[in-house]
């Protein structure tokens, strides 16, 4: 098993605890997260990359217990072993398309995609040069899933990535994201409001405040 979640528990200061449903994924395998807003999705997502710790719970990544790792190594297994689709691309404006890409690749020892082919099958190759002030909303968001991919991370997370798009667009979003992750045999997990994503998926699960 790739991806293991078992008994994950948390709670904001001032609100009621979450509990979230165990999970259980193998490379190649993906799974949708539904809930509306206020149900736990982001904050799922952030434990399941590690950017938080759960007060009670374990998730296990190809062998490694997140609990088991200090902080700075769990920041140096995430940039290694997981990609991350944010709502928002958090891209550095001062840099070029390419040089943002290589900038993710510098912070992980891990085998990177050629960048070019990965631009190109993401259709922005023509931008690799160009300010990441220039592009549209959809070229930005191909941009942040190039970041995620950029590494063949053992798990990509992507949260809302279809959040701002119309039908067009957002099938395209959801049908990169599949191929990009059987291609590199990654498991795949979008934690989204947006109920079109769910019918590109058989698994899926439904999350709601507790």
């Amino acid at each position: 098993m790739l991806l293991q979640s078992k008994n994950l528990r948390f709670t904001h200061p001032g609100q009621s605890r979450l509990t979230f449903p165990d999970i259980e994924l193998q490379s190649g395998e993906a799974l949708v997260i539904l809930g509306k807003s206020g149900s736990g999705k982001t904050t799922f997502l952030n434990l399941l990359a590690g950017l938080v710790q759960p007060e009670a719970g374990e998730i296990q990544l190809a062998g490694t217990v997140f609990s088991s790792l200090t902080p700075k190594k769990m920041d140096q297994f995430r940039g290694k072993q997981i990609g991350i689709v944010f709502q928002k691309p958090h891209l550095i404006a001062a840099l070029s398309v390419l040089e943002n890409l290589q900038l993710a690749t510098y912070f992980s020892k891990n085998k990177s995609q050629d960048l070019n082919e990965l631009l190109s099958e993401l259709g922005i190759l023509d931008k690799a040069n160009s300010s990441v002030l220039t592009l549209s909303e959809g070229e930005a968001q191909r941009v942040s899933i190039a970041r995620a991919l950029i590494n063949q991370p053992k798990l990509i997370l992507a949260d809302e990535p279809t959040s701002s798009l119309d039908d067009v667009h957002a099938s395209s979003v959801v049908n990169l994201l599949k191929y990009q992750a059987e291609r590199i045999g990654a498991a795949l997990i979008i934690v989204t409001h947006d109920q079109r994503v769910k019918s590109h998926f058989s698994n899926f699960i439904e999350i709601g405040t507790q």
